[in-house]
């Protein structure tokens, strides 16, 4: 694996993850219920001996919020206890588990976008895989089937959820102003595409995003109930005084690699560029949430958007801006070929974008779904209001490779692709190799049995004498493979790795 390291200037590196919520459902089954199904596939994963080590929730605070004049609250939407129990730490560094009655796969810890996209790629593999050996284990002939989208077409919706790690002096109503257009606008190359509109939202065909209708504030605590555009969790899975984890929930699930690609390495560059104050024009947007609506609903692209200064602007001419900020602040450095890389790619999207948004049909979720669709339509003479449409639409997001609409694309080659099935299968085992993920991926395959609970930050392990023996991994960059590699090949046991540690 060839490995990156994502920064430039003063900004840290940019350690990132997501965090996807899967949508499943049983077919021909009786009296489906969605937390037993959720925790019979996240049961039916067995690696190793991980499923015995618990999820260490102690140091966990989801009520923090980043502003400061913010006083602490309980939010409505604490987890049930009945669910905090279904855990899977994997040894590829992540976390699989139940969450509001969806299965969640939070991808170990990466330095780079590209890992991120085999790591992703690689959590999609392990609900598939999980899929079919929980209906060998259910029987009765029916058929789990699981989703990688948004919504459930009933009103609710679900997320995907971005992070990344920043420098804690970077204050907060920086990242506000200079980071809500960017996410208000990204959508136009990182939506997923969907048929219809929801949550009230002004009725239309077909729209860029599947998460816009959902969004209601622009910026706020939850995550379930008044969604907003900029989240305000101050959790950081890290050292509090050096760091923040920005939690971005805005995005839709991708199914496309070049999609999750671009979605996060544009991303993280804006956050550098804000954490190294470069960004001084001022993009503000007059409404947000009205705006990242009307951009979804319109996938002309053509809509002008009104800035607090009374200048408007179209989506794509907001994203140019962006870009070519990013060209200044890489223009007198040396960047590495994955940032030159996306780069490119960015800028190649907003020039179809703007020329023709068709030109995208191997690139773009939202794109090669119309075009799916659309192609559908012309054969059988179909309107968008055919319940037929939404079925495909649906269909796209399956996981299952012999059925997934998004698959059967790949297996013709007519998608682009990023990363390779290899890099996507060894992923599924294996954690990455330059951040902590690979202390806890590598602890978890030699030392199961010892290991009694993790967490992002620590692990706890039970030697079978003694007290219980916590290692904390306050750093993201540290417990890499040239940090630890060598120990850990040369302590048979963890009470030998826990002293070579400590000399």
């Amino acid at each position: 694996m060839v490995l990156y390291q994502y920064r430039v200037d003063m900004a840290i590196v940019k350690v990132m993850g997501i965090e996807t919520e899967y949508g499943i459902t049983i077919r021909d089954g009786i009296g489906f219920d969605p937390i037993i199904g959720c925790s019979l596939l996240i049961n039916s994963y067995q690696v190793l001996e991980t499923g015995k080590v618990k999820w260490d929730y102690e140091e966990e605070d989801p009520t923090r919020d980043a502003r400061e004049s913010v006083p602490p609250r309980k939010l409505r939407e604490q987890p049930g206890e009945t669910t905090q129990f279904i855990n899977r730490i994997l040894t590829n560094g992540a976390r699989y588990y139940v969450d509001h009655a969806h299965p969640e796969y939070s991808s170990p810890e990466c330095t780079n976008p590209r890992d991120l996209v085999i790591y992703d790629k690689a959590g999609e593999r392990i609900l598939d895989l999980s899929r079919q050996k929980a209906e060998i284990i259910r029987g009765r002939g029916e058929r789990i089937i699981v989703y990688k989208n948004n919504t459930d077409s009933k009103g609710n919706s679900y997320g995907c959820h971005e992070n990344y790690l920043l420098d804690r002096k970077t204050p907060f109503p920086s990242i506000i102003r200079d980071l809500m257009p960017f996410l208000v606008t990204r959508q136009i190359y990182t939506g997923a595409g969907k048929v219809g509109a929801e949550n009230g939202a002004e009725p239309v065909s077909y729209q860029i995003s599947q998460r816009s209708d959902f969004v209601e504030k622009e910026v706020g605590l939850e995550t379930m109930l008044q969604r907003p555009i900029i989240n305000t969790r101050d959790e950081p899975h890290a050292d509090a005084e050096k760091y923040r984890r920005l939690h971005v929930i805005v995005g839709d699930s991708n199914m496309s690699e070049y999609t999750t690609y671009l979605k996060v390495g544009t991303t993280a560059l804006v956050l550098e560029m804000i954490e190294d104050n470069f960004i001084h024009q001022d993009f503000s947007l007059r409404s947000p949430v009205q705006a990242i609506r009307e951009i979804s609903h319109d996938p002309s692209l053509k809509r002008k958007l009104r800035l607090e200064d009374g200048r408007q602007a179209t989506a794509i001419e907001i994203q140019r801006q962006y870009l070519e900020l990013a060209l200044g602040y890489l223009d007198r450095r040396d960047p590495d070929p994955l940032v030159k890389d996306v780069l490119a790619k960015w800028a190649y999207v907003l020039e179809k974008l703007e020329e023709e948004p068709r030109q995208l049909k191997q690139e773009i979720d939202w794109v090669i779904k119309r075009e799916l669709i659309e192609a559908y339509m012309a054969r059988h003479h179909l309107f968008w209001e055919d319940p037929r449409i939404s079925l495909i639409d649906l269909q796209y997001h399956d996981v299952r490779p012999s059925k997934g609409l998004y698959y059967l694309l790949e297996e013709e080659e007519k998608v682009e692709r990023i990363v390779s099935d290899d890099e996507i299968e060894e992923a599924m085992v294996n954690p990455p190799c330059d951040t902590r993920a690979y202390f806890r991926g590598r602890c978890l395959q030699k030392y199961a049995h010892n290991i009694s609970a993790v967490n992002w930050d620590s692990m706890i392990f039970d030697l079978d004498h003694g007290p219980l023996k916590k290692v904390m991994m306050m750093e993201p960059t540290k417990g890499t493979e040239t940090d630890v590699g060598r120990i850990i090949d040369s302590s048979p046991t963890a009470a030998d790795l826990l002293e070579a540690l400590q000399s």
